[in-house]
């Protein structure tokens, strides 16, 4: 599997959750410039890490998407298993 190289966007999303940060939409785009933060989320899961979705309402009641880099559950490790064995 190729690595996530080090002077991506990609990168510095997958950084920044690594330490902890829950990241939205508008936070990458200042942040780091990523106009498509699902995008980003997607490649950061293809090289095998969990990333979660939480969806939360602001004060002012917007709903808002956080990106966090989080650990998987048993059912989800389970799932994985049972599709490299059916060769998927």
């Amino acid at each position: 599997m190729k690595l996530i190289s080090k002077d991506s966007k990609t990168y510095k999303l997958f950084r920044a959750m690594q330490n902890g940060d829950a990241v939205t939409s508008a936070q990458a785009d200042k942040r780091f410039g990523i106009k498509n933060i699902s995008a980003e989320a997607s490649r950061i899961k293809q090289h095998g890490f969990c990333v979660y979705t939480n969806n939360r309402l602001a004060k002012n009641g917007v709903q808002i998407t956080e990106y966090v880099l989080g650990k998987p559950s048993r059912t989800l490790v389970a799932a994985g298993y049972r599709a490299l064995a059916l060769g998927i």
